[in-house]
């Protein structure tokens, strides 16, 4: 009874373990910069979440306002000025009054690019190893129930979204930065909200578009 115990934890760990698919942190796989612009260092920002859901916007945008705001730096959301229902976009023509009369010197725009969600096929032989390996009745009581369920489905979920940081010194808006972040496997929408803007913000320290954090 033992015996059969273990075999079964085991093979619930491991399924458990596919069907979660692997999580990886959110990191920046492209991005670009402006080597033409010259400009001072920027001191009004205002931060664009562009979004179907209201809800998503505004957490995208609180989160980015957190994480970029400095000393000498403010940083806006744009749902504070422009509040929209679900799937209503901002007017042009109040996006230009907003940046214009609140003196706005930069326009940093996230959009979501890619969200895809895919099933495979995860065979026995591409497992790899793991502590179980250690001890033989570890090992045996891990791997036998594949041997009788050679596959499993594996679900993956990537989502890459693109950001972009024009400055408004020239009357459309002139692109300083662009660049994409991906994220595999995301736990819940929090977290994956908070590796985006993470690593986003560690792009721009980099760029020298706002001071890091001492």
């Amino acid at each position: 009874m033992q015996g059969i115990s273990v075999k079964r934890v085991a093979a619930l760990g491991l399924l458990m373990l596919l069907v979660a698919g692997v999580a990886t942190a959110s990191k920046v796989v492209f991005q670009w910069k402006n080597s033409k612009y010259q400009g001072a260092r920027f001191k009004n920002v205002l931060v664009l979440a562009v979004n179907g859901k209201a809800e998503a916007r505004a957490d995208f945008e609180d989160r980015m306002v957190k994480e970029m705001t400095r000393p000498g730096m403010t940083v806006v959301q744009s749902y504070t000025l422009m509040p929209r229902p679900d799937a209503t976009p901002i007017n042009e023509g109040d996006l230009r009054g907003y940046v214009q009369d609140l003196k706005f010197d930069a326009i940093v725009v996230s959009r979501m690019v890619k969200f895809e969600k895919k099933q495979t096929e995860v065979y026995a032989d591409d497992f790899p190893f793991l502590p179980y390996y250690g001890t033989f009745y570890g090992y045996y009581g891990a791997i036998a129930p594949l041997v009788y369920s050679p596959t499993y489905l594996q679900t993956e979920i990537d989502i890459q979204v693109e950001t972009n940081w024009y400055a408004t010194s020239k009357p459309d808006g002139e692109l300083v930065w662009s660049g994409t972040t991906d994220t595999m496997n995301p736990r819940s929408e929090t977290d994956t909200v908070d590796g985006i803007v993470k690593a986003l913000v560690k792009a721009f320290e980099k760029e020298g578009l706002v001071v890091g954090k001492k």
